[in-house]
């Protein structure tokens, strides 16, 4: 029903920076949040960040606060995670999310693109 697609994962450097794009595509009308969430192998997914995507009222993570910043493009049905700073703790797959409301659990939320994956060296 609704498609999301990630890009912009690598590999970057302690303190260097990235940005995460999620396109989403398909019946896309009844999605009013989208968030990003990341998840390493043998860990639970966590939430990162996530934005109303009308009104644009933003949550994150106490782990990711002054470093990293979503934004979303209406116009191109694009989601962004710009990430600064990054440290090793960073290092996993970066899922983007949309569902009908806007939330910091996965339960929030409907679909769930392939993921990125984001490696951050110290």
């Amino acid at each position: 029903q609704v498609q999301l697609v990630e890009s912009g994962g690598g590999l970057v450097q302690a303190g260097g920076s990235l940005r995460l794009s999620c396109a989403a595509s398909g019946r896309t009308f009844s999605v009013h949040g989208m968030g990003w969430f990341r998840q390493d192998p043998g860990k639970e997914r966590e939430f990162v960040a996530a934005i109303s995507w009308i009104g644009g009222a933003t949550y994150y993570a106490d782990s990711v606060k002054g470093r990293f910043t979503i934004s979303r493009d209406n116009a191109k049905n694009t989601l962004y995670l710009q990430m600064n700073s990054l440290k090793p703790e960073d290092t996993a797959v970066y899922f983007c999310a949309a569902g009908p409301t806007v939330g910091v659990y996965s339960r929030a939320y409907d679909y769930w693109g392939q993921g990125t994956q984001v490696t951050v060296s110290s």
